[in-house]
């Protein structure tokens, strides 16, 4: 057989037959005399035992090394693995269903409804209307919530959630106002030092630790502010690590 009649009989492509080549899932075949690849039956043999094994969900380096044992017990490992895998898959497809279950529900969808449910009500009880500034911090905050880990969602929303008790969100919505405010101003202006303290005290601990702690993460965000605004938290960030 020629490539061509190989690739027809097992249902792949010949660029598919090529590529297997290269990465030695299948042996190269003896030549013609006139330069092509002569394939025989067992060529297709094991060509249909990759196309199998890849429809499983295998990647091509665990391919190999299921070929590599003849004895297959790499490939009952290697198949419960992917049966975990796809349990995952199940149960993470049943959580996006769910999720967009909830948002199907919702009378308006904005940018931001996508998040998670719990994260939605956060955003939803800290966003007065027209803040550029909460604005932005709401979409920090989503961008947490998708890239977080459960683990870590979990625990910023626990961080968060003092934000949005009674008589504390009015006070946010004042900050977020203070921060418009000061967004064009000159970064020498005696208004932001008094306003670093007062976001200072008003953060509650677990959050403080956090941003005291995670440099990294706050010179992104300073990245994203005017000039005043970042020396704002800048100094907001000295006077939490001060009081520990």
């Amino acid at each position: 057989m020629l490539i061509g009649e190989l690739a027809a009989l097992v249902g792949v492509s010949t660029r598919t037959v090529r590529h297997y080549h290269h990465l030695g899932l299948l042996p190269e075949p003896e030549r013609t005399s006139g330069g092509y690849r002569a394939y025989r039956m067992r060529d297709a043999v094991l060509l249909a035992r990759v196309r199998r094994l890849a429809e499983l969900g295998l990647s091509l380096d665990e391919i190999r090394d299921v070929l590599a044992d003849d004895q297959g017990k790499d490939l009952r490992e290697v198949l419960r693995e992917l049966d975990d895998d796809l349990a995952r898959q199940q149960e993470a497809i049943g959580a996006r269903r769910a999720r967009l279950a909830a948002l199907l529900e919702e009378p308006e969808l904005g940018a931001d409804s996508a998040v998670s449910p719990e994260m939605g009500e956060v955003l939803r009880d800290l966003a007065p209307d027209g803040s550029a500034f909460a604005q932005l911090d709401q979409g920090m905050l989503a961008l947490l919530d998708t890239v977080a880990d459960p683990e870590d969602r979990e625990w910023a929303l626990r961080a968060l959630r003092p934000f949005t008790e009674p008589g504390v969100v009015e006070r946010v919505h004042e900050m977020y106002a203070r921060l418009d405010e000061i967004a064009g101003a000159d970064p020498g202006d005696s208004r932001l030092p008094a306003l670093a303290a007062d976001l200072a005290a008003h953060i509650p601990a677990e959050l403080a630790g956090a941003m005291s702690g995670s440099e990294e993460w706050m010179d992104l965000v300073f990245a994203e502010l005017t000039p005043a605004q970042a020396v704002v938290f800048r100094q907001v960030v000295a006077l939490l690590k001060k009081e520990g």
